[in-house]
């Protein structure tokens, strides 16, 4: 009788161990515990994930992943170390939790779902041979990445390890002579990003030829989501693995080291088609966001474009949201500075002074934790622009929000929200609407589906006096995001297209809209007394007025061509006659 074949597979092996772990456990149990739980689903399992791999085995204090790429292997763990020395560097000293990582390449039994061998015992023993936070490969792993991946590594030499029976020869990551994290082919730096399982579409029309329909719509969503840079996208062959599975999307979080999750089906019945969707908290399995998408096979790419940008559309908003959550529920004293910057945003939506200058103050404090934070210059560019332009003018505004428009610029971010934020300081208060339309340009053909960088758009060619254009980037920004924090922009803006068009009836829908959204929005205030003032509401126009008066006092026709992004959609002559008819001082 013939010997029962071994199933073997190539794989790159990465192994994981915590510093002194019983000494920790000693010194403080449940702790140790809590804490290796938090850096586990927070960095270590999606930094895994996020580059392919996949845990095979989760013991105590020890993580066994398989990878496809011993590349894809040694970015994972470079992107680890940097993030958990980013946690590490914020806290305190005596409850550190730190890392040693190997890597090695080689032939693997496949026992299941596990892994077994010499390989996987090799890359143990390199573990032990890393430094504290640091990286050691084999031999045939380095071969793998010395010409394909920006770092150093030295050779150890030929090291005897225990239970191994030949030397091992040995090459460490060296930390200090490889170039900074956020460098070109790269992996980010400390920053901890949310991260997102897309998994598979369960085809329930009982056709089991619309599988490649359900599969293709959850890789377009995947490829679109990773547009969004702010977000970490699991990669397809770990999601893939619960195709044909109705897993429980709390084990998938465990399981893929990721907090949210995206589910959805496919039916077809005759040449329709509909997919619904949602998208879940994974800690808790709680719904955030659920909708339905229907279209007819005609055109299968095209209907494929149009859910797959609805669907991303839709995500981002409701993850920031989650996120932002999630940051007002940690204790002040354990936030980072994406912390900070969630909690700054939120402040940022409300247009209020206070507002504002709680949200500037966040901001110092995230960048005094990492001054090269795009995201963070981007909202305090937003956030001085909106005090200078309506807070008192003060020049030291002016040039503070340009500073940070600048560094966004100079950082070479490819975050859509937070170029279209700078690029409005930019060209608002800059004067410079080329560079800003081209930032804007830039977000778009990053994340076609970002609703904040239609608005940019949208405002800018107002300023430019294109309302047209306008009119088009703020539909577009509403049809994304119907229910986005910043969507008494895009309703304004529709507002003032339709004055300019002499629609004054409609103007008036889209300007209430847009204050229901925000009522402390003085531009939108300013554009209900415009539209007023055209209806013949003389009195209403006159309380909008002063309800302007009461939030920036110092309003006047004389700064009104300023401080009025709209103006020049309008005609700025017909602006300040209207305003002096509904009562603005001169």
């Amino acid at each position: 009788m013939a010997a029962e074949r071994v199933a073997r597979r190539l794989a790159a092996i990465l192994a994981a161990d915590v510093v002194g772990y019983s000494r920790l456990i000693r010194a403080d149990e449940e702790g140790t515990l809590a804490a290796l739980e938090r850096l586990r689903t927070e960095i270590i399992l999606p930094g895994i994930a996020a580059h392919g791999g996949r845990v095979f085995k989760l013991v105590g204090d020890g993580i066994l992943a398989e990878f496809p790429s011993v590349v894809e292997a040694v970015r994972a763990a470079v992107e680890v170390q940097r993030a958990l020395g980013g946690r590490i560097a914020a806290g305190s000293a005596a409850r550190r939790i730190d890392l040693r990582i190997g890597v090695n390449l080689g032939d693997v039994i496949v026992d299941g779902d596990d892994l077994q061998g010499d390989v996987v015992n090799v890359a143990s023993r390199l573990e032990g041979l890393a430094e504290p936070g640091g990286l050691c490969l084999s031999t045939s792993a380095y071969e793998q990445v010395r010409d394909r991946i920006e770092l150093v590594f030295e050779d150890l030499g030929e090291r005897s390890v225990k239970n191994i029976d030949r030397p091992l020869r040995v090459w460490r990551w060296a930390q200090e002579a490889s170039p900074a994290a956020g460098a070109p082919g790269l992996p980010p730096s400390a920053r901890v990003k949310p991260s997102i399982a897309v998994l598979p579409f369960a085809n329930i029309s009982g056709d089991p030829d619309q599988d490649y329909f359900a599969d293709g719509i959850v890789e377009e969503i995947m490829t679109d989501l990773a547009c969004v840079r702010w977000l970490t996208v699991i990669a397809r062959n770990s999601t893939f693995a619960y195709k044909g599975r109705s897993p429980d999307v709390r084990n998938v979080g465990r399981e893929l080291g990721v907090r949210y999750a995206l589910e959805g089906s496919v039916r077809k019945a005759g040449g329709n088609v509909r997919i619904a969707a949602q998208l879940v908290e994974a800690d808790t399995g709680g719904q955030l966001w659920a909708g339905r998408f229907t279209g007819r096979l005609d055109d299968v790419f095209d209907l494929q474009d149009q859910i797959t940008a609805g669907v991303v559309a839709a995500i981002e908003p409701s993850v920031r949201k989650a996120e932002i959550e999630r940051a007002k529920r940690k204790r002040p004293d354990s936030l980072d500075a994406y912390d900070l910057y969630l909690r700054a945003l939120e402040q940022s939506y409300t247009f209020t002074p206070a507002g504002r200058s709680a949200a500037l103050s966040l901001l110092d404090a995230a960048l005094a934790l990492d001054p090269g934070y795009a995201e963070a210059h981007g909202v305090a560019a937003f956030c001085l622009q909106q005090r200078y332009l309506w807070g008192g003018r003060a020049p030291a505004d002016r040039e503070a929000a340009l500073r940070h428009a600048e560094a966004v610029a100079a950082l070479r971010t490819d975050d859509a929200t937070t170029l279209a934020l700078a690029a409005l300081a930019l060209s608002a208060l800059g004067g410079r609407h080329d560079a800003a339309l081209a930032m804007v340009q830039r977000a778009l053909a990053q994340n076609p589906s970002s609703a904040t960088a239609h608005n940019a758009s949208a405002l800018i060619n107002m300023l430019l006096g294109r309302p047209e254009e306008a009119e088009h980037h703020a539909e577009r920004s509403l049809r994304l995001s119907p229910f986005d924090p910043l969507r008494h922009i895009p309703e304004c803006t529709l507002a003032v297209a339709s004055l300019a068009a002499g629609e004054n009836e409609a103007a008036l829908i889209h300007v209430r809209r847009g204050l229901e959204a925000n009522p402390a929005f003085t531009p939108g205030l300013t554009t209900l007394a415009l539209c007023l003032v055209r209806l013949g509401r003389i009195e209403e126009a006159r309380e909008a007025v002063r309800r302007i008066i009461e939030i920036a006092p110092d309003t006047r026709v004389a700064n009104l061509q300023e401080r009025y992004l709209f103006a020049n959609g309008l005609g700025f002559d017909r602006v300040v006659a209207d305003l002096r008819v509904a009562g603005l001082l001169e």
